[in-house]
């Protein structure tokens, strides 16, 4: 089984650099924002009074139109952009009073813009992550780390890939290289753009698997999935924050908040959302095709 994060955590002490985990109590929530806006440089609004947390063990669905903010606010769980107002927490540290770059050690990205050479092997990508370099540096691996580069790959159902070049491999495949490369530090919250976008049935069935997998294996691991599609979200999912405008238009328990109200008036289109089995559907009510009157609203204060 792979190592809890605080295993993790005894493990870097051994290698000799000092942890987070060590030092400070854990995070009441991995995830705090209170009262946030973002506004760029012209002064238009990208998100508008926000509050929102993610807990240990939580497993969030970010839904939402283009242009709705979904972006900014990932990249804010990320400790990587700064809101305009409002207060934002990570791993209980309040970003622009902390060193950001010792916070993202604690958390996992996965960034489908990700370019890794071509001739690396899909275990020598993973082991990047633990560096957090676009090259592998062969002499700063440990036999653990070596070792939980191919656990990983074995839990993302990749175990096949180990010596394969990343440039033969398929979308679908890369996708869950990419996941287990973002796993090698043992991140407290794992973020995850889009990972099904692009991809055909197959590959999205076996991505949205192994993610089940993971929760299963790392019980206490966060993560923030950003979709465009219910079709798209993992079985697992424990809560949804639906976005439009850069306003927050429900948030909560999954399924108080994946309603056909509340995603109608997110997209601005009047739809049914089923579920079966954890895996969402939406799909036009009835034969009306028309959009809503007004934009997409927000249901909550």
């Amino acid at each position: 089984m792979l190592p809890s994060v605080a295993e993790a955590a005894a493990a870097a002490a051994v290698e000799g650099w000092e942890s987070m985990d060590q030092v400070r109590e854990p995070a009441r929530a991995y995830v705090e924002l209170d009262g946030v806006a973002v506004w760029a440089p012209d002064r238009t609004d990208l998100l508008r009074d926000v509050t929102w947390g993610v807990r240990a063990g939580e497993h969030w669905a970010l839904l939402g139109p283009n242009g709705a903010g979904k972006t900014t606010l990932l990249s804010m769980a990320g400790a990587r952009r700064h809101p305009s107002a409002g207060a934002v927490r990570v791993l209980g540290e309040r970003l622009g009073k902390v060193d950001v770059r010792e916070l993202r050690r604690l958390i996992g990205v996965v960034d489908q813009a990700l370019r890794m050479p071509e001739e690396l092997t899909a275990e020598a990508v993973v082991l990047t992550g633990a560096t957090g370099s676009v090259q592998p540096l062969w002499e700063r691996y440990s036999a653990a780390e070596r070792a939980r580069a191919r656990e990983l790959l074995e839990l993302m159902g990749c175990a096949h890939l180990r010596g394969r070049r990343i440039g033969t491999c398929s979308q679908g495949e890369l996708g869950r290289v990419r996941i287990a490369r973002a796993l090698m530090p043992a991140p407290r919250l794992l973020l995850l753009d889009e990972p099904a976008g692009g991809l055909d049935l197959a590959a999205r069935e076996l991505l949205l698997a192994a993610l089940g997998e993971l929760a299963t294996f790392e019980p206490d691991l966060a993560t923030v999935v950003v979709s465009h599609h219910l079709e798209d979200l993992p079985a697992h999912i424990t809560h949804a924050l639906l976005l439009a405008g850069g306003e927050v238009v429900a948030a909560g328990q999954v399924g108080d908040t994946l309603t056909g109200k509340a995603v109608s008036a997110c997209f601005g289109l009047d739809v049914e959302v089923r579920r079966h089995d954890g895996r969402w559907l939406a799909i036009l009510n009835g034969d009306r095709a028309a959009c809503l009157a007004g934009p997409p609203h927000p249901m909550v204060g």
